[in-house]
């Protein structure tokens, strides 16, 4: 009798559903001590952790990222500001012509095989901080549907040494931030990275006092940002669009993962990380905007040129360089462009206009000796020329000490001419 009463609770056990163990459980994890036998069954019955697949990206898609500033009712600077009513036409262009408007950070995350994308999109980017994007830009973009970047210079921030009633408050931008709105770096005080020189302090810097800053203004503006904002900061717009070797592996060793410049171009998957080109909207010039959706890999200028990186070129002076000499000798070498056609090259100058460079088809090196003294602190250096089916365009800038001594210029080289 107590026999059978003791078997009872066992046979319940047994057969009670909540009771039953998972079947892989017990195989899971093996008995302590035991044989490498063992082992080996339990790892074979184990269940496999599934590895997550990559998606499949389309490799040839293409993407135009375009750059605005200022949007305001009465239009007096043109290279930055554009009406409420042309902004919000380009937006309605994007949509009627149905180019999706994607993020920046999944632009960039297809470049790094994470995402998809459609096989042609834009990106929105808004720089410096000023508060017609907040009032009226951030309003459009909602009414769209579209994502965008904020591109922001610390000290341009309401209450910074450059931030003016016209500026955007931090809270303003954690508003935005809290919205979704993308925000990432565009130096401290918005300076051009490549010159030695201090606005705020209005002093030239030393070697050793241009690092300091130089940081001062890469890194420092990343974590002015990540700290004010609780964001993280992975992209840097250079002001201007300026930028050479030095100042772009800066940027790079400060932890960003991309670099924007102002030469705009279709990117796609193996574009260079660090120099992205963006098309910079000007109220004056609506071409520029339906020329991007051509996605023809060029920036649209009057002329319909194609931009390419000054780094492409052996330029002198050199790309951000200040030289003591106001009749220096102006030359760049275009061999790495291809084939140059005969008597398409053509040199201008800030001040001067076009100039009567010459090419020397030998070295394929376009040079011209000013006769006629640089007036102006910085001088622009434009240089075109037509490669097979496209013209072709670059541009430099250097800086003229003040007071710098006008040395005589040499003889000009023998060499064919430049085309007017």
């Amino acid at each position: 009798m107590l026999l059978r009463f003791a078997i009872i609770p066992l046979v319940l056990a047994l057969n009670f559903p909540g009771c039953k163990k998972n079947p892989n459980s017990a195989s899971a994890t093996p008995k302590p001590g035991a044989s490498p036998t063992a082992v080996a069954a339990v790892a074979a019955t184990a269940t496999p952790v599934p590895t997550p697949a990559k998606p499949a990206i389309d490799q040839s898609a293409e993407v135009v990222i375009y750059g605005y500033h200022r949007f305001e009712k009465t239009v007096r600077r043109p290279d930055t500001e554009m009406t409420p009513e042309m902004f919000e036409a380009q937006m309605k262009d994007l949509q009627d012509k149905k180019i999706p408007v994607i993020g920046l950070q999944d632009f960039l995350a297809w470049k790094r095989g994470e995402k998809s994308i459609p096989s042609r999109a834009a990106v929105i980017t808004f720089d410096d901080g000023w508060k017609t994007q907040y009032e009226v830009g951030w309003p459009i973009m909602k009414k769209y549907g579209y994502p965008f970047t904020l591109f922001i210079y610390t000290e341009g921030v309401k209450g910074g040494k450059f931030g003016g009633g016209a500026a955007m408050s931090w809270e303003q931008l954690a508003e935005m931030r809290d919205a979704g709105v993308d925000i990432q770096a565009h130096s401290a005080t918005h300076q051009d990275l490549r010159r030695p020189f201090d606005k705020v302090q209005k002093k030239k810097l030393s070697s050793e006092e241009y690092q300091t800053w130089l940081q001062a203004e890469i890194a420092g503006s990343k974590q002015t940002l990540e700290q004010k904002l609780g964001i993280r900061v992975t992209s840097f717009a250079v002001p201007f669009g300026y930028v050479n070797d030095e100042v772009r592996e800066t940027i790079m060793k400060a932890g960003y993962e991309a670099l924007f410049t102002v030469q705009g171009q279709a990117l796609g998957l193996n574009s260079p990380n660090n120099s992205l080109g963006r098309y910079l909207m000007e109220g004056n010039k609506p071409k520029v905007f339906t020329d991007a959706l051509n996605f023809g890999g060029g920036s649209s200028t009057a002329t319909g040129a194609m931009s390419v990186p000054t780094t492409a070129l052996k330029t002198e002076p050199p790309d951000g360089a200040t030289i003591n000499n106001s009749l220096p000798l102006v030359k760049a070498d275009l061999s790495s462009l291809g084939p140059i056609e005969q008597g398409s090259v053509q040199m201008r100058l800030s001040g001067l206009g076009l100039v009567p460079a010459s090419f020397d088809e030998k070295t394929q090196t376009v040079s011209y000796q000013t006769t006629q003294k640089l007036r102006d602190k910085s001088c622009t250096v434009i240089v075109s020329a037509k490669s097979g089916p496209r013209k072709v365009e670059a541009s430099w800038t250097f800086s003229i000490e003040e007071g710098g001594a006008a040395a005589s210029p040499p003889p000009p080289a023998a060499a064919s001419p430049a085309k007017k």
